[in-house]
This record gives C-alpha cells, sequence and structure tokens, in this order.
C-alpha cells in the first residue's frame, strides 16, 4: 500500500512544482503581491504586469511552499495570462467551494493536478495561495 506522501506527491504535481521555473521571479513588474498559508506556512510572492485592457500579461513568482503549493501556483500561472482581476476572484471563490466539497472542480485548466491533494485539508491554505497573492497584487 502506498505512503500517503507517495499518494499526495505525484509525479505530475512534482513535475508541475519545477515547472515553475518557467515563470522566475522579476522584480521590475510592477504589481506585487505575496500570500502565507495559515495552515501549513508556505508562501509565494507573485509579481503581473497588466496589458491595456487590465488583463495579465506576464507572471513571476517566488515560491516558498510545498511541491502542492508550487503545482498549483504552476496551474495558476500557465494559465493567468489574459486574466482580469474579477476573473482571478472569481476562480479564488470557486476554488475555496470545491476544496470544502460545495463544488465541482473550478474551471480553471490545470487544477487536476493538485485534485488528490484536496483530501488533506492541511494542504488547501498552500493551494489557494497564487490566487491570493495575485488578487494582493491587483488590488
Amino acid at each position: 500500500m502506498a505512503s500517503s506522501a507517495a499518494t499526495l506527491y505525484t509525479p505530475d504535481i512534482l513535475a508541475a512544482a519545477a515547472g515553475l521555473a518557467v515563470f522566475p521571479w522579476d522584480a521590475t513588474l510592477p504589481f506585487q503581491g505575496q500570500a502565507r498559508s495559515r495552515s501549513c506556512g508556505s508562501t509565494i510572492a507573485l509579481a503581473v504586469s497588466l496589458d491595456d485592457e487590465g488583463r495579465i500579461a506576464r507572471i513571476g513568482l517566488r515560491p516558498h511552499a510545498c511541491a502542492v503549493g508550487q503545482a498549483a501556483a504552476f496551474a495558476f500561472a500557465s494559465a493567468a495570462a489574459g486574466r482580469t482581476k474579477a476573473e482571478v476572484a472569481s476562480a479564488r471563490t470557486a476554488l475555496a467551494a470545491w476544496l470544502a466539497d460545495e463544488a465541482g472542480m473550478p474551471e480553471w485548466p490545470g487544477l487536476e493536478l493538485v485534485a488528490p491533494a484536496r483530501a488533506y485539508p492541511g494542504r488547501h491554505g498552500a493551494i489557494v495561495l497564487a490566487w491570493d497573492a495575485a488578487l494582493d497584487a491587483l488590488s
């Protein structure tokens, strides 16, 4: 029988966490935010630039999070371009409902990566970090 860590830290989650390298931190991006998980202490700093229509154009991240938080951040960053603050806020609300088992999986590409972590409430705070940091940056 597989350990809970082996079940949680799947090869796909670990690969996505490593994939964050394509979104390096860029201190020159004008909108910066951060978030911290109260449940596990993970943090993410996020910086973005916006296009003329107020949509995310570029993104950079500086994660200090577990592989689950980093995989969720990868899902966020991979689909963030072209999104508005309102779309990020709506997705964050839907994400919270999904994690609380009150709704289906939100329509955000890549979230299936972190679906195994839904059974671990202690990881929920890490899953939402990128959305929270983005909302902080865009506020």
